[in-house]
């Protein structure tokens, strides 16, 4: 039997898919089942109100929402559940992201979104705080995010050796 979801990925649009992929890929890593859905904010709300209102009932811990232009997606997860919503701000248009960082971080007071950078970065990022959110109750996804850490610590000190001073 497979694994109920413990985190939700909600993207705004299929031509996002391609961002989720290094965020998809630290769940797989640190064994983490996930969903991902495609809900967009304007175009299908009662959509999203609906995957918002029932994530806890299924299971899911955490939402991550990624969208680009007004990036309303995370905001209106956030205002149906009280599960914490960690908002992608992705590059659509020709601002580069801006419009859409603002858009996910600007958000009013009593429905927080927490915020990362934008993109597949950004992506990455809202996976390994979800890994960290659920790893306060998982000691397997604890020791997983230390072996990640030291991999990382690793990386840096390797890339400088046989360098001169």
């Amino acid at each position: 039997m497979k694994d109920r979801p413990k985190v939700g990925i909600v993207i705004g649009s299929a031509s996002d898919k391609g961002e989720v992929e290094k965020g998809t890929a630290i769940l797989k890593r640190f064994g983490i089942p996930f969903e991902l859905r495609i809900i967009s904010a304007h175009r299908t709300p009662e959509l999203a109100a609906e995957y918002a209102k029932g994530a806890a009932s299924r299971g899911i811990s955490i939402i991550i929402a990624g969208a680009g232009y007004a990036a309303h997606l995370a905001g209106a997860m956030a205002a149906n559940t009280i599960l914490p919503v960690i908002g992608v701000p992705l590059a659509a248009s020709s601002l580069g992201g801006l419009d859409s960082l603002l858009s996910t971080v600007q958000m009013p007071k009593g429905i927080p979104v927490a915020t990362v950078t934008i993109g597949g970065v950004g992506m990455e990022n809202a996976a390994l705080l979800a890994a960290e959110i659920l790893a306060l109750n998982d000691e397997s996804i604890r020791k997983e995010l230390i072996k990640y850490r030291e991999e990382m610590k690793k990386a840096i000190k390797d890339a400088n050796e046989g360098d001169d001073d």
